[in-house]
């Protein structure tokens, strides 16, 4: 599970969150988020029916893409959530018990952090990336920062990533971007413009490559 976790985001360099109404938008979207080259997915546990939808997700797209859990709080949720056929866990913050948790069931886990201390230990917890958040708040500058002296721990921007501003965030040392409204939301799936989404994931990967071959 993790190598598949890890190989997926090195690919692309992007997990797309998604806060579906329904498993069939989801299913759409997930659909369009592959044609662009993007295979690991969140689904925020406020979606409804989070774990349903996780569920049917994971059965149909088992060898095409990696899906996940996000806004999880709590070693219960986490274990729900892996219950479910959650592949990865993300938590808004540095919770020990869920990263243990994770750890012990072998599915990788991103916990949230900000400060550096914050996240040096969520990383010597065991997290398998630490997702700084919100990013946009000190931007791919504060990334630079931590980065210096903190050259082993791998980060995860989330919050704020745009087309505009993500190639900066990975040249600032992110290994990947947590990236929610930029590339899929509610408007484009009330819609059923799946085409856009594709389109946007295409994108994204571009950028990230383009940043990457710098």
């Amino acid at each position: 599970m993790a190598d598949d976790f890890d190989s997926r985001l090195a690919d692309s360099g992007v997990v797309a969150i998604m806060r579906a109404h329904c498993s069939g938008q989801l299913i759409r979207a997930a659909e369009a988020l592959l044609g662009g080259g993007v295979s690991v997915i969140e689904v925020a546990m406020t979606t409804p029916g989070a774990l349903r939808v996780i569920e049917e997700a994971t059965s149909r797209f088992a060898t095409a893409l990696t899906f996940g859990a996000g806004t999880v709080i709590g070693a219960q949720s986490a274990n729900a959530a892996i219950q479910a056929g959650a592949q990865f866990v993300v938590a808004p913050n540095f919770d020990s018990e869920t990263v243990d948790l994770c750890r012990r069931q072998g599915v990788p886990v991103i916990p949230g952090a900000y400060t550096p201390t914050e996240i040096v230990e969520a990383w010597q917890a065991g997290a398998d990336l630490v997702k700084v958040f919100p990013a946009s708040v000190g931007g791919p500058s504060f990334i630079a920062a931590l980065r210096a002296p903190l050259p082993q721990v791998r980060l995860c921007a989330v919050g704020g990533i745009t087309l505009d501003n993500v190639g900066a965030f990975i040249n600032a040392g992110v290994e990947a971007v947590g990236v929610g409204g930029d590339l899929v939301n509610n408007q484009l799936l009330d819609a059923g413009d799946f085409v856009t989404i594709t389109a946007r994931a295409q994108r994204f990967c571009e950028e990230i490559r383009r940043a990457r071959e710098r």
